[in-house]
């Protein structure tokens, strides 16, 4: 495990998946992190490359190719290097080197570097494209939050609030059967109460959001994540069908891309959402936590 750390956070992230797996805040002692328990869902804050969400029948074409890829692609399984630390940050690099082409036929340098400031983590992605020609991909994180943080707070202690993008319409989508459908603009999107059924039909989904803040009621504690430039923002949580309960985490997921829609042609040039980057050419982005 890796370790990062400053006066007031300490993190900890693996090479597997570049994913980082717990955050401590040294001042209020709590820990902010889903613990990965299998029972709920294994993962903590995996990268997704190079799909976001799910393929209509987990399979699109290329240049008269069909290739299968399941949901979120696999980025998040493979075995970074460590490219360059220091105390605060710490930088990942994955090169592809021909391992994933019969999945999906570009190569690319993946770097994912994690640096903190007092309270913030910044996450910052670099895609390379080191093909002749374009790349299509899409990106995004799906960092899950405990929740509730505090001992003796529940899950309905919570909410959510969102900050729109200026001058920009906020559009809604949901899923069915993991595909998108668009269910409209959204002109009044500010606070959202925690609920088991919030999530009962999947994530809720939307573009152009700036900032999404998931704090108590009660303590005041809680997260900011900041995602001005991303197309779209998901909010999850696993809902057990069992008892009407959800997981005792909150996913907000920064997006660069999104699961395809219901009417989709499959051929992923087309994809909505996806990210077309030229020859020897390097996408970045990068979004903020504060852990508060």
């Amino acid at each position: 495990m890796i370790v990062i750390e400053n006066d007031w956070l300490k993190v900890e992230i693996a090479r597997h998946g570049a994913e980082v797996r717990k955050v401590t805040h040294k001042k209020n002692k709590l820990d902010y992190m889903w613990t990965g328990d299998e029972a709920y869902w294994g993962r903590v804050s995996p990268v997704l490359f190079p799909i976001v969400g799910r393929l209509k029948e987990d399979h699109y074409q290329l240049d008269g190719q069909t290739y299968n890829m399941s949901q979120h692609g696999f980025l998040r399984d493979i075995e970074f290097d460590v490219a360059e630390q220091t105390p605060t940050t710490v930088s990942f690099v994955f090169e592809s080197l021909g391992r994933f082409i019969h999945v999906y036929p570009y190569e690319f340098t993946a770097m994912i570097q994690y640096r903190l400031m007092e309270d913030l983590l910044m996450v910052q992605w670099q895609i390379l494209n080191v093909n002749k020609e374009e790349m299509y991909f899409s990106i995004g994180a799906h960092p899950a939050f405990k929740v509730p943080l505090v001992e003796n707070e529940t899950i309905e202690d919570y909410h959510l609030n969102f900050t729109p993008a200026a001058n920009k319409n906020v559009m809604e989508y949901e899923l069915n059967n993991s595909l998108i459908h668009e269910k409209g603009t959204v002109n009044d999107l500010s606070k959202i109460q925690l609920k088991n059924s919030l999530f009962a039909n999947d994530a809720l989904i939307y573009s152009n959001i700036d900032k999404v803040k998931l704090v108590s009621n009660q303590s005041g504690h809680g997260v900011e994540v900041l995602l001005q430039g991303f197309p779209f923002v998901g909010i999850w949580s696993k809902y057990m069908e069992t008892d009407g309960t959800i997981a005792p985490f909150v996913c907000i997921e920064p997006w660069y891309g999104i699961a395809d829609k219901y009417d989709t042609t499959g051929n992923i040039k087309g994809k909505f959402g996806v990210n077309k980057l030229g020859a020897g050419e390097t996408f970045q982005a990068e979004y903020i936590i504060k852990f508060i």
